[in-house]
């Protein structure tokens, strides 16, 4: 198996979607320059605003796994299609607003695109986020969000990329799940808030590495989204032995780190915790 270089993009969206795409095709294009083939953009990337009315309004119908068909993607969609083309990337489009089956509520949806623009993986976001966060913010993602059910493993030429989104991170079951159904790599975009993240981010994203003896992808959002909400940022990439390979600080931009999968599969090997598991 080949080595992979990985982006973990780090944005700060706002309000506007349009402005927020276009940071999205800068930024995905300035990874595969660099040489990233799997691009992962962060939770919200197209909108992280207040406005849950405007949610709920630009949420778009998602096709079928392996739908290539234009004119069945909405606008967000036929964007992040064609820029997967133009740069030649496996895109992530970490959560974007998913129109739901349930009146006034939308999925919390992370794709898969390859890079032809074929959609290759869907996962819904399965935790939702309703939580007191410590300076008195108040969440409450059920309200709108429609949760998911499903463990998702994408099959990519490099291996099993495991989806998961956000507040997901908490629930170490649904990594384990990821390893146990072939996972090499797990991909945790993520909105997560300054009171939470400047404690918990690296602890977590760390320790799910280690348990799983997997590469973990973790494009994140970043800074002021508004006079209420702040995302802590420091997107990274770390690797089967806990160590941060790859990190952005505070500002937009993408954390870019090469796996090298021989090293992984030496380290499995050598502490072979996922054939000692008994539960």
């Amino acid at each position: 198996m080949s080595d992979l270089a990985i982006a973990a993009v780090q944005m700060t969206s706002g309000e506007e979607v349009e402005t927020n795409l276009e940071r999205a095709r800068e930024l995905v294009c300035e990874a595969a320059t660099a040489g990233a083939l799997i691009v992962g953009l962060p939770e919200n990337f197209a909108y992280l605003g207040t406005r849950q009315d405007h949610k709920l309004a630009i949420a778009e119908e998602l096709p079928p796994v392996g739908a290539t068909e234009h004119s069945d993607f909405g606008p967000i969609l036929s964007s992040m299609r064609a820029l997967a083309l133009k740069a030649g990337v496996w895109l992530l489009l970490g959560g974007f607003p998913e129109k739901s089956r349930s009146a006034g509520r939308i999925n919390n949806t992370s794709v898969l695109m390859d890079p032809e623009g074929t959609i290759c993986a869907v996962y819904r976001k399965m935790h939702l986020f309703d939580v007191d966060v410590p300076g008195g913010k108040r969440f409450r993602e059920s309200e709108t969000v429609e949760a998911g059910s499903e463990v998702v493993v994408a099959p990519t030429p490099w291996g099993g990329l495991g989806l998961s989104i956000c507040y997901d991170l908490r629930f170490p079951e649904l990594y384990r799940a990821h390893a146990a159904k072939g996972a090499r790599m797990i991909a945790v975009p993520s909105a997560f808030t300054l009171e939470t993240g400047k404690d918990h981010w690296h602890v977590l994203l760390r320790a799910r590495a280690i348990e799983n003896q997997v590469y973990v992808m973790a494009p994140a959002q970043t800074g002021a989204h508004g006079p209420t909400r702040r995302s802590y940022g420091h997107a990274l990439v770390v690797d089967p032995w806990g160590v941060v390979v790859a990190e952005c600080s505070d500002q937009e931009g993408f954390a870019l780190a090469r796996l090298d999968f021989a090293h992984q599969d030496k380290l499995r090997e050598a502490l072979p915790v996922l054939s000692h598991r008994r539960l």
